[in-house]
C-alpha cells in the first residue's frame, strides 16, 4: 500500500520542482550532501573527507565481475592522489582529451563523451565546477554536476581512488599527476551505484548527462533525405555533433584508413558551407579530430587541388576558421566514409549565446506500474490504452523556403530512469518506444480525457519511434502538419515497471500537456427511505441478524456479508475484513453509534447490489475476479473518474498480483464514496478546494 508518507513526499517534491529545484542554478544535493557545508566542516576540523554514502569498500567497485570476491578486485587499495604522487593537480593546462586514458572498465562510451566535453569549455565547467584543487583549502572532497532524468544533481565524493599494483585501476591521465578525469568517473560511478554499473553504454548517454540535451542517431548508410538541413539546423541551434566509422573487429579499433580517417573513433562536426565549384554549388562539411592531428587527405582536405578552383576570398574565409585537426570534405564523401552521426540537441538553459535560436522544450515525469499504467505496446490491445498519454498541439509550421510541405518539426525522446542502478539486482534496460496518434475532432481541445481501448482499436498511429529497443533513451525526429496529436510511451511487454521522462522539443511554438481524466465523482443523492419503505422479508432478516439491540455492529456486518457472498459461487473472494466492514459502517452511520440501524443497513445493501451488477459486467472473462484494467473501467462505471496516479494507488492498495476480488472491489468503492462525500461536506461552495485544521484532517484520515 502507498503510505501517506509516500504521498506527502511526492507532493513536497513536486512543490520544490515548481520552485526551481533541479535547475542548473539550483542543483539537487545528491543524497542530501551539501559540498560547501561538508568542506567547511573538514577545513575547520582539520581532517580529510571520507564519504559514508560511497565508501572505499568492495561494493562500491561492483557486484559481479568487480564483485567483492572477484579476481579483478583482489589486492585493491583505495588511495588519495596526495599518496600517489608528490604534486597532484586537479586540471593541468586545461582539460584535454589526453587527460582521459581508459582503465580496466568497459566505459569507453563515457570517456568519449568526456573527451567531447573538453571541446566546449562552457559545458565542461557546468559539469566540473571551477575552484577545485589539491592546494587551496584541500580537504579530500570534490564535487561534480550531472543532468539526471530532468534535473541537475550535485554529487560530492572523497578522493580515495581504487589502486591495484600501485596504478589507478580505472581512468587516469597520460601525465599521471592530473586527476579531474579519475574523479569525474568516480562521481558518475556513485550516481549509478558502483563502478561496474558503468560498463557498456552509448556515447549519447554521456552527452545527455553532461548537457541535459537530447540525442538522436542517424545511420549514414540510409540517411534521411533532408540530413543536410538537419545538420544545418543543429549547428544553428548550438547542438553537439559527433560522427564515427564502424569497426568490424577489435583489430579495427583506431585503425587508420589510407586517407587518414580513424575507425571506431569519435569525431566532431563543426561546420557546413556551400561553395561555387566548377559552376555548381558544392556542399561541404567541416570535421574535427579531437586528437588535433591525423587529418583526412582526400578531396577538399587542407592542401587538395579543389581549393584552387574556388574564389580566393571564399577559400581564405573557410580556411581561416580552421583549427588543428579540422578539415573539410564534400557532404557526399562524408556519407560514404562515415557510418553514424550523433546529434545532442542542447536545451535553452545550456545556451548562453543570444544569437542562437533554440528548441522549445517541455518534459513530463511518468511511470509504468503493473496493473495501472504499464500497458505494453500496440500488440496488447486490451491494455495498451492504460499507458500514460500526452497531448502535443503543433501550432506553427517550419520556416523553410525550400520545402513546399506545410509541416512542423519536433523531436520526441523517451528516457527510462535509473536502470543502471538495478543491475545489482540482475535487472537492466526495458525495451521501450512510443506511438503518435492524430486526435480526432470530437476530442480536440479536451484535456481531461484519457482515451480508452476502442479509440486505439479504430485508429492507426501516424508516427512512431523507429523501433522498440532496450536503450536508455529512444528518440525520433518527426514532421507532421499543424494539429493536435497524442503521444503514448510504453514498454514492449505489459506489466514492466519503470519511471520515465518524456521530452518534446519543437522548433516553433507548441503546447503540450498530459491527458488524464479529471478527478470527479457522480454521487447519487443519498436515498431518502423510511422503515415503511422496507419490505417485510428484509425486516425479518434484519431482526434475525441484528439481535436484541436491533442494530448491526462491525462484527455482525462481517458475518452477514461473508455468508451472502459464499452463496454466489461465481464470485471469488477471501471474505470481507474487519477493516473494510468498519469503513462501510463509517460511511453509512449517521448517528455516530458505530452501528447500523435498519434504514442504514437497507441503503448499504442497495449499494452493494448495484455494485455487484457492475462487478459482473466488467468481469469480462467470467473468472469471478477482475483484472486491474477491468477494475479501472468498473470504477468509472460506478461514477468515479480518477487520474493515473490515483489508479496506481488503488491497484497498490486493493489488488493482489493484478487481480481484484469481490470484497476488495466493494471496499474500494466504499472508501472512494466515503472520501468524496467527506470532501463535499467541507467544500460548501463547490470550489474544489477546502481548508482544514489538523483535527479535521485527522478525523477524516483516521475514520475514513
Amino acid at each position: 500500500m502507498l503510505s501517506y508518507g509516500g504521498i506527502s513526499a511526492h507532493i513536497s517534491a513536486s512543490r520544490l520542482k515548481s520552485e526551481g529545484m533541479g535547475s542548473y542554478e539550483q542543483a539537487v544535493h545528491f543524497q542530501n550532501q551539501d559540498f560547501e557545508e561538508l568542506k567547511q566542516e573538514c577545513v575547520e576540523g582539520g581532517f580529510l573527507f571520507e564519504d559514508p554514502c560511497f565508501p572505499a569498500e568492495p561494493p562500491s567497485l561492483g557486484f559481479k565481475e568487480l564483485g567483492p570476491h572477484s579476481s579483478k578486485t583482489s589486492g585493491v587499495e583505495w588511495m588519495r592522489p596526495t599518496e600517489l604522487c608528490d604534486d597532484p593537480q586537479f586540471i593541468l593546462g586545461g582539460a584535454t582529451r589526453t587527460d582521459i586514458c581508459q582503465g580496466a572498465l568497459g566505459d569507453c562510451w563515457l570517456l568519449a563523451a568526456i573527451a567531447s566535453l573538453t571541446l566546449n569549455e562552457k559545458l565542461l565547467h557546468r559539469v566540473v565546477p571551477h575552484g577545485q584543487s589539491f592546494q587551496d583549502d584541500y580537504a579530500g572532497i570534490f564535487h561534480f554536476q550531472f543532468w539526471q532524468f530532468g534535473e541537475w544533481v550535485d554529487i560530492v565524493i572523497d578522493d580515495r581512488l581504487p589502486v591495484k599494483d600501485g596504478e589507478l585501476m580505472f581512468v587516469h591521465s597520460a601525465e599521471g599527476n592530473e586527476f579531474w578525469s579519475a574523479l569525474i568517473e568516480k562521481a558518475y560511478a556513485k550516481l549509478n551505484g558502483s563502478y561496474e554499473a558503468l560498463s557498456g553504454g552509448s556515447t549519447t548517454e554521456g552527452f545527455e548527462d553532461f548537457t541535459g540535451g537530447v540525442s538522436e542517431m542517424y545511420e549514414l548508410r540510409k540517411p534521411p533525405r533532408d540530413l543536410y538541413r538537419i545538420i544545418s539546423k543543429a549547428l544553428e541551434l548550438g547542438s553537439l555533433l559527433g560522427c564515427s566509422i564502424d569497426i568490424t573487429s577489435t583489430f579495427d579499433m583506431e585503425a587508420v584508413t589510407f586517407k587518414k580517417l580513424v575507425k571506431g573513433h569519435a569525431y566532431s562536426v563543426t561546420g557546413l558551407r556551400q561553395v561555387n565549384f566548377r559552376g555548381d554549388l558544392q556542399r561541404l562539411i567541416r570535421i574535427r579530430n579531437p586528437w588535433g592531428q591525423v587529418e583526412w587527405t582526400g578531396a577538399w582536405s587542407d592542401n587538395s587541388s579543389e581549393w584552387d578552383e574556388i574564389d580566393p576570398t571564399e577559400r581564405e574565409d573557410l580556411c581561416l576558421q580552421m583549427e588543428d585537426g579540422e578539415f573539410w570534405m564534400s557532404f557526399n564523401e562524408f556519407l560514404r566514409q562515415f557510418s553514424r552521426l550523433e546529434i545532442c540537441n542542447l536545451t535553452p538553459d545550456a545556451l548562453s549565446d543570444d544569437g542562437l535560436s533554440h528548441w522549445n522544450t517541455i518534459q513530463f515525469h511518468g511511470s509504468w506500474r503493473r496493473g495501472s499504467t504499464a500497458g505494453g505496446c500496440r500488440n496488447h490491445p486490451n491494455t495498451f490504452w492504460i499507458n500514460p498519454q500526452y497531448k502535443i498541439t503543433l501550432l506553427e509550421e517550419d520556416d523553410d523556403p525550400e520545402d513546399d510541405e506545410v509541416a512542423c518539426s519536433f523531436l520526441v525522446a523517451l528516457l527510462q530512469k535509473d536502470r543502471r542502478r538495478y543491475r545489482r539486482q540482475g535487472q537492466d534496460m526495458h525495451t521501450i518506444g512510443f506511438a503518435v496518434y492524430e486526435i480526432p475532432e470530437e476530442f480536440r481541445g479536451c484535456q481531461n480525457v484519457h482515451l480508452k481501448k476502442n479509440f486505439f482499436l479504430s485508429h492507426s498511429s501516424c508516427a512512431r519511434s523507429e523501433t522498440f529497443i532496450n536503450l536508455r533513451e529512444v528518440s525520433a525526429r518527426l514532421r507532421l502538419p499543424p494539429g493536435e496529436y497524442l503521444i503514448v510511451p510504453s514498454t514492449f511487454e505489459p506489466s514492466k515497471e519503470a519511471d520515465f521522462v518524456l521530452r518534446v522539443f519543437t522548433e516553433k511554438q507548441s503546447e503540450t500537456e498530459e491527458l488524464d481524466d479529471e478527478i470527479s465523482a457522480d454521487l447519487e443523492d443519498e436515498e431518502e427511505i423510511t422503515e415503511d419503505d422496507i419490505d417485510d422479508s428484509f425486516k425479518s432478516m434484519f431482526a434475525q441478524l441484528a439481535g436484541e439491540d436491533m442494530e448491526i455492529s462491525v462484527h455482525e456486518l462481517r458475518t452477514i456479508l461473508n455468508r451472502v457472498v459464499l452463496r454466489h459461487k461465481d464470485l471469488k473472494t477471501d471474505g470481507f475484513s474487519m477493516e473494510s466492514c468498519r469503513t462501510m459502517v463509517n460511511l453509512m452511520d449517521k448517528d455516530g453509534s458505530a452501528r447500523l440501524g435498519l434504514v442504514e443497513f437497507q441503503i448499504l445493501w442497495n449499494k452493494i447490489r448495484k455494485w455487484l451488477v457492475i462487478y459482473r459486467q466488467f468481469d469480462l472473462d467470467k473468472s469471478g475476479t477482475m483484472s486491474s484494467y477491468e477494475m479501472r473501467l468498473a470504477v468509472e462505471s460506478a461514477g468515479f473518474k480518477l487520474n493515473n496516479r490515483l489508479n496506481q494507488i488503488l491497484v497498490a492498495r486493493y489488488a493482489e498480483n493484478e487481480v481484484i476480488d469481490f470484497d476488495n472491489f466493494i471496499c474500494c468503492l466504499v472508501k472512494l464514496e466515503a472520501m468524496f462525500r467527506s470532501f463535499q461536506q467541507l467544500d460548501k461552495e463547490g470550489s474544489g478546494e477546502v481548508e482544514m485544521n489538523i483535527t479535521e484532517w485527522l478525523y477524516i484520515t483516521m475514520c475514513g
